[in-house]
């Protein structure tokens, strides 16, 4: 996914330095063709260009001898980069003026404070170029803040990977070779094997839980989606986790309205099901419960899970959803959590065109909805087969 955005982005930034050369082309061929007539006043857009900047995607601007804005496209102003007929940024107007004086195309890189989409800072990658004969200059900026994010989340999700793989696979070469120094000693031989099991059930969990973010992280829309079973799907997802909830004495319940369906992929859903009511038991105190209820909401059928457990502190809540962010580190580790669990479940409710959403309280248990699109539009209940079966 980033590969192609850098490339879709240095395609951009190529037409857009061939539209500045073009420009500039153009418009010396057209002035000395039209000298002589002095049919062009000095303050005049040169001929063409208001038609090709009202069709340019970036910021575009073009200023006269005084700095005045002859011309500004939305996308400018919508920045923040002009106001009035006045360029707002000094970078660009210094670089506006060097090109004036030289006639050399210019390129740089610019933060500007964000005045679209609440953004608190704009990234953009600029180029300037003179515009005709009559000291007109052409700016181009080309917002590059997302392309400049994504780049940033994949250092660091890169980073996370690899401090996660170091941790398991560093302690299983330490415990292959205790075990080696300890091949007399059959006791420390089998709790030493015990560890290393533990260590490469982490590691395996840690790859199937990165290749399945790995395949739904776009939010593409699902390729064969379909109709599924909510009830059969928390039924999976439950037998998944019912080792772990008996191993500390968790009763798992379901409850709510049964019979209702949504559309999407029935493996997605368990896999964030799963990951959910995992999620709950790890941090759950012994001998009490976690509730997994479902609940028509119009259009759409939310699926909550609910716990007894530690809850999250309120300045972690919007954080959860982020990859390896863990609330308590050294617990999640213990009970072999891999931090990608609730990135999984974010990334299938937006596969599904859903939501998921957060209730928490320290001391009292968390509670995560799943909000997705019912089959047919409506959240109606769809009776068993065998109800069927006997209304006939």
């Amino acid at each position: 996914m980033s590969e192609m955005a850098m490339s879709l982005t240095a395609l951009a930034g190529f037409v857009v330095g061939a539209l500045a050369v073009l420009f500039y082309r153009n418009q010396v061929e057209a002035q000395s063709r039209t000298a002589t007539a002095g049919d062009q006043e000095p303050g005049a857009l040169p001929q063409g260009v208001a038609s090709v900047l009202a069709v340019l995607p970036s910021s575009a601007v073009v200023l006269d001898a005084h700095d005045r804005v002859l011309r500004a496209s939305s996308a400018a102003r919508a920045f923040g980069l002009v106001k009035g007929d006045r360029l707002m940024a000094a970078e660009l107007l210094a670089l506006a003026r060097q090109v004036r004086r030289d006639g050399e195309i210019r390129e740089s890189e610019i933060d500007v404070a964000g005045h679209k989409f609440g953004q608190e800072i704009t990234n953009f990658a600029v180029r300037v170029a003179p515009l005709g004969s009559y000291g007109q200059v052409l700016v181009l900026a080309e917002d590059q803040t997302e392309r400049r994010r994504v780049e940033a989340v994949r250092r660091d999700f890169v980073a996370n990977v690899s401090h996660e793989l170091k941790t398991p696979v560093g302690a299983l070469s330490l415990l292959a070779e205790t075990i080696q120094d300890a091949a007399d000693d059959p006791e420390a031989v089998t709790r030493f094997a015990g560890r290393m099991q533990h260590e490469a059930a982490r590691l395996t969990y840690l790859v199937q839980d990165l290749i399945t973010l790995s395949r739904i992280q776009g939010a593409e829309p699902i390729p064969t989606p379909g109709q599924v079973s909510i009830d059969e799907s928390i039924n999976d997802a439950i037998d998944h986790c019912n080792t772990r909830a008996i191993a500390k004495d968790i009763t798992l319940v379901t409850g709510g309205t049964e019979g209702l369906r949504i559309w999407g992929d029935d493996e997605l859903l368990v896999t964030a099901l799963r990951n959910l009511i995992d999620n709950a038991i790890a941090y759950s105190p012994e001998h009490t419960r976690v509730v997994v209820s479902v609940r028509p909401a119009g259009d759409s059928v939310e699926i909550s899970v609910s716990d007894q457990g530690i809850g999250i502190p309120e300045e972690s809540l919007e954080r959860i959803f982020e990859r390896f962010f863990r609330v308590d580190a050294a617990r999640s580790r213990a009970t072999g959590g891999t931090g990608l669990g609730l990135a999984i479940v974010k990334h299938v409710a937006a596969a599904h065109a859903g939501e998921v959403s957060v209730w928490s309280k320290e001391g009292s248990g968390s509670t995560f909805t799943l909000r997705l699109p019912a089959f047919g539009g409506t959240a109606v209940v769809v009776p068993p087969p065998n109800t069927l079966e006997a209304a006939k």
